[in-house]
């Protein structure tokens, strides 16, 4: 005699695979990172700010040492390219007193000069700067360098 044994597996069910809510709503918390460029160039400030945007960062500019200074306060950037030589305050001034307030020390800050002695690239890094790149630069370099700083800074 046959005994038919019953079935102990339980039904299988088909979760739900509509990834398309929750894509969209992390989608929509995605920022890019915004960089604030001071240079008293503006054609090397447009240039600079041109080629964050090209690379995915949003980028806000400031013509003068004191205007990049209330911009971080106001904007909260991610990260900040200084300029070493700007009139009235320069970017060492700048970098310094960043690093000198808790709300703003964490941001990092890339100095960028024509000053190419070590002396000059010294005190660039002596007064908070995470790195220094000498002008001129290539883009590729700029964006290699920006990208390593955003993720140390994570």
């Amino acid at each position: 005699m046959v005994v038919a044994a019953t079935s102990t597996v339980p039904g299988l069910t088909v979760p739900s695979l509509s990834l398309v809510a929750p894509v969209a709503d992390w989608a929509t918390d995605v920022t890019e990172p915004t960089i604030l460029v001071a240079d008293d160039d503006e054609t090397v400030r447009d240039l600079v700010a041109f080629k964050l945007v090209s690379a995915g960062y949003q980028a806000i500019t400031a013509e003068d040492g004191s205007t990049a200074l209330d911009m971080v306060h106001r904007e909260q950037p991610d990260m900040v390219i200084l300029d070493i030589t700007m009139p009235g305050m320069d970017g060492l001034s700048v970098c310094y007193e960043l690093h000198s307030s808790a709300t703003t020390a964490q941001i990092p800050v890339l100095m960028f000069s024509g000053r190419d002695r070590q002396v000059d690239i010294d005190l660039g890094l002596t007064v908070g700067a995470d790195d220094y790149l000498i002008k001129p630069f290539s883009p590729a370099e700029l964006i290699r360098r920006v990208r390593w700083l955003l993720l140390a800074n994570d």
